[in-house]
């Protein structure tokens, strides 16, 4: 079946901001086998001018995972994720993301297409802290597998 293309355009924001804990990076950076002293040491990620602990670039996969706003179970959508394929993922970020910033994940989805017999469904990605600062943005791409009308 393929996806439901009145969901392109619609943005999606999640209930509730992500406060990010030193543990939260320190466990993601060991996950990942990044050993950068400003993921697990406070005093180094200080002394190299950080408030807090620096999370990882890719640490804001967590956070959208953790605050899920593309509504990719919605049967609405259409999209059965046994046949999904996680084919993309950019981030632009303006500052590091560091322990103790709350997170607001928004996200609209902006193409769904046809390539070959698969669908790709877009999804560009804002991450905003809760007094309103743009720290990043980001795109990503997932592949439906054998869905294109």
């Amino acid at each position: 079946m393929p996806l439901n293309r009145d969901f392109v355009g619609r943005r999606f924001v999640a209930d509730t901001p992500f406060l990010v804990g030193r543990e939260h990076i320190r466990q993601f950076a060991i996950a990942i086998h990044e050993d950068s002293p400003l993921c697990h040491d406070l005093e180094a990620a200080k002394a190299a001018g950080y408030v807090d602990l620096v999370a990882p670039p890719t640490f804001l996969t967590a956070v959208a995972i953790w605050r899920p706003v593309v509504p990719v179970l919605d049967p609405n959508l259409g999209l059965d994720f046994s046949l999904v394929v996680h084919s993309e993922q950019r981030y632009s970020l303006r500052r590091p993301v560091v322990a103790g910033d709350e997170i607001v994940v928004s996200a609209t989805i902006t193409d769904i297409r046809n390539a070959g017999r698969n669908e790709l469904l877009i999804s560009e990605y804002e991450f905003v802290t809760t007094g309103g600062e743009l720290v990043a943005t980001g795109r990503t791409s997932l592949a439906s597998r054998g869905t294109a009308a």
